[in-house]
Protein backbone atom coordinates (compact mmCIF):
# COMPACT_ATOMS: atom_id res chain seq x y z
CA UNK A 1 0.00 0.00 0.00
CA UNK A 2 1.44 3.39 -1.00
CA UNK A 3 1.12 6.44 1.16
CA UNK A 4 -0.94 9.20 -0.42
CA UNK A 5 0.52 12.71 -0.37
CA UNK A 6 -1.19 15.23 1.84
CA UNK A 7 -2.77 18.03 -0.17
CA UNK A 8 -3.05 21.41 1.51
CA UNK A 9 -5.07 24.41 0.40
CA UNK A 10 -3.89 27.99 -0.03
CA UNK A 11 -4.50 29.22 3.55
CA UNK A 12 -2.27 26.42 4.85
CA UNK A 13 0.39 27.26 2.21
CA UNK A 14 0.25 30.87 3.39
CA UNK A 15 0.72 29.74 7.00
CA UNK A 16 3.64 27.43 6.20
CA UNK A 17 5.51 29.84 3.90
CA UNK A 18 4.61 33.20 5.40
CA UNK A 19 3.66 34.44 1.93
CA UNK A 20 0.45 36.26 1.05
CA UNK A 21 -2.00 35.00 -1.57
CA UNK A 22 -0.69 37.39 -4.21
CA UNK A 23 2.95 36.54 -3.39
CA UNK A 24 2.24 32.82 -3.82
CA UNK A 25 0.74 33.31 -7.28
CA UNK A 26 3.49 35.81 -8.19
CA UNK A 27 6.06 33.07 -7.52
CA UNK A 28 4.26 30.84 -10.04
CA UNK A 29 4.01 33.18 -13.04
CA UNK A 30 6.55 35.34 -14.87
CA UNK A 31 5.74 39.03 -14.89
CA UNK A 32 7.94 41.33 -16.98
CA UNK A 33 7.08 44.25 -14.72
CA UNK A 34 8.23 42.36 -11.60
CA UNK A 35 10.82 39.77 -12.70
CA UNK A 36 12.11 39.23 -9.15
CA UNK A 37 8.80 37.75 -7.97
CA UNK A 38 8.97 34.64 -10.16
CA UNK A 39 10.51 31.60 -8.47
CA UNK A 40 10.86 28.52 -10.66
CA UNK A 41 11.58 26.40 -7.57
CA UNK A 42 8.23 27.18 -5.92
CA UNK A 43 5.98 24.09 -5.97
CA UNK A 44 3.24 24.06 -8.62
CA UNK A 45 -0.34 23.54 -7.44
CA UNK A 46 -2.37 20.53 -8.51
CA UNK A 47 -5.97 20.70 -9.63
CA UNK A 48 -8.33 19.03 -7.16
CA UNK A 49 -11.61 20.24 -8.64
CA UNK A 50 -13.09 22.45 -11.34
CA UNK A 51 -12.27 25.61 -9.38
CA UNK A 52 -9.92 24.36 -6.67
CA UNK A 53 -6.19 23.75 -6.41
CA UNK A 54 -3.97 22.44 -3.68
CA UNK A 55 -0.30 21.91 -3.01
CA UNK A 56 1.50 18.78 -1.86
CA UNK A 57 2.52 19.43 1.73
CA UNK A 58 5.89 17.70 1.41
CA UNK A 59 6.85 19.88 -1.57
CA UNK A 60 5.99 23.06 0.34
CA UNK A 61 8.00 21.84 3.33
CA UNK A 62 10.97 21.04 1.06
CA UNK A 63 10.78 24.51 -0.50
CA UNK A 64 10.79 26.15 2.96
CA UNK A 65 13.73 23.94 4.01
CA UNK A 66 15.66 24.97 0.88
CA UNK A 67 15.08 28.67 1.66
CA UNK A 68 16.32 28.06 5.20
CA UNK A 69 19.41 26.28 3.86
CA UNK A 70 20.12 29.25 1.56
CA UNK A 71 19.90 31.60 4.50
CA UNK A 72 22.16 29.47 6.69
CA UNK A 73 24.81 29.00 3.99
CA UNK A 74 27.62 31.49 4.19
CA UNK A 75 30.05 31.95 1.32
CA UNK A 76 33.77 31.64 2.03
CA UNK A 77 35.28 34.88 3.17
CA UNK A 78 36.98 36.87 0.43
CA UNK A 79 40.50 38.04 1.14
CA UNK A 80 40.64 41.60 2.30
CA UNK A 81 42.01 44.01 -0.32
CA UNK A 82 45.31 45.72 0.26
CA UNK A 83 44.79 49.18 1.70
CA UNK A 84 45.50 51.96 -0.77
CA UNK A 85 48.52 54.09 0.02
CA UNK A 86 47.45 57.26 1.73
CA UNK A 87 48.50 60.56 0.29
CA UNK A 88 49.67 63.26 2.59
CA UNK A 89 47.54 66.30 2.35
CA UNK A 90 49.23 69.63 2.31
CA UNK A 91 47.84 72.21 4.62
CA UNK A 92 45.97 75.04 3.08
CA UNK A 93 47.44 78.40 4.06
CA UNK A 94 45.41 80.33 6.56
CA UNK A 95 43.73 83.24 4.95
CA UNK A 96 43.66 86.19 7.25
CA UNK A 97 43.12 89.88 6.91
CA UNK A 98 45.73 91.73 4.87
CA UNK A 99 48.47 93.28 6.92
CA UNK A 100 48.44 97.03 7.33
CA UNK A 101 51.00 98.75 5.16
CA UNK A 102 52.54 101.92 6.59
CA UNK A 103 52.10 104.99 4.41
CA UNK A 104 55.23 107.00 4.00
CA UNK A 105 55.17 110.69 3.19
CA UNK A 106 57.25 111.48 0.19
CA UNK A 107 60.59 111.36 1.98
Amino acid sequence: MTAHPTIIRRPEVEARTGLSRSAIYARLKRNPKRPGDYDPTFPRPIRIGPRAVGWIAAEIDQWVAARTAERDWTPPAAPEPEPAPTERRTRRPKLGLPQAVPILDGE
